[in-house]
């Protein structure tokens, strides 16, 4: 991991900008974080783009930052500055085709969207914490917060690292991951928003039906995508409180 650039926020949080290999990401790390007082660490998810979700990425990480945790995303593959698959691409028109014709997503595109993209984003992601929790200042537990809902699945079955996640349901989930969904175990904070206008609700249910964590909440609100209500954030800092402190 190589850092590129560093700011201390008006609040204290200090922000480095990093590489790791080709892959860009960001680490917030709380003023209290220290080698003899590490803070317990937050991996934020998001659907792709950093700087286009980086205003709400920052608001997140500083929400954290506020409770006591550090904060640290990556890009997706695909996204960003990073390359671009044809075949993602493809299947992404055709899941927007489908969305604005009002039809049914057929499972064949949400497997060729979301699939691939798990396989590539679960190890990046866990070289990625290697990575972070190699620094003094940043130690365990950790938790996971956000989407892509599937990439957050996997996580939560694969990396014993992670001791709770908060999930945002606001995108597809592959049918065939609905058996990992059934091996998760953590304890698990999930948000829907009822509206979404590019999620499938009754997919979103089943797959928190799924989920085969003994404990495990569904927060669901009025409102479409980008509606998720501000005080969601207090209900998700007294989660990663509960479970991270």
């Amino acid at each position: 991991m190589r850092f590129t650039s560093e700011k201390r926020l008006d609040d204290g949080v200090l922000e480095r900008e990093f590489a790791l290999g080709d892959i860009p990401g960001i680490l917030w790390t709380p003023g209290s974080a220290s080698a003899s007082a590490p803070a317990p660490l937050i991996l934020v998810g998001h659907p792709g783009g950093l700087h286009r979700m980086y205003p709400r990425l920052v608001e997140r990480a500083r929400h954290s930052a506020a409770e006591g945790f550090a904060a640290a995303t990556i890009e997706l593959p695909g996204s960003g500055d990073r390359p671009r698959s044809a075949a993602a691409e493809q299947a992404r028109a055709d899941l927007r085709r489908a969305l604005a014709a009002g039809e049914p997503v057929d499972d064949e595109i949400v497997d060729r969207l979301v699939l691939p993209l798990v396989e590539k984003a679960v190890p990046e992601w866990r070289a990625a914490l290697d990575a972070v929790l190699s620094l003094p200042e940043i130690g365990g537990p950790v938790g996971y917060s956000g989407g892509v809902i599937a990439i957050g699945v996997r996580l939560a079955v694969v990396e014993p690292r992670i001791s709770a996640a908060l999930l945002f349901a606001g995108s597809f989930v592959p049918r065939t991951m609905f058996e990992e969904a059934r091996q998760v175990t953590i304890p698990l904070h999930v948000l829907l928003q009822w509206d979404d206008e590019g999620n499938d609700r009754q997919m979103a249910l089943d797959l928190f039906d799924a989920l085969g964590s003994k404990e495990k909440t569904l927060h669901a609100n009025m409102g479409g995508h980008t509606g998720v209500p501000q005080f969601e954030g207090d209900n998700g800092s007294r989660f990663f409180a509960r479970h991270l402190k």
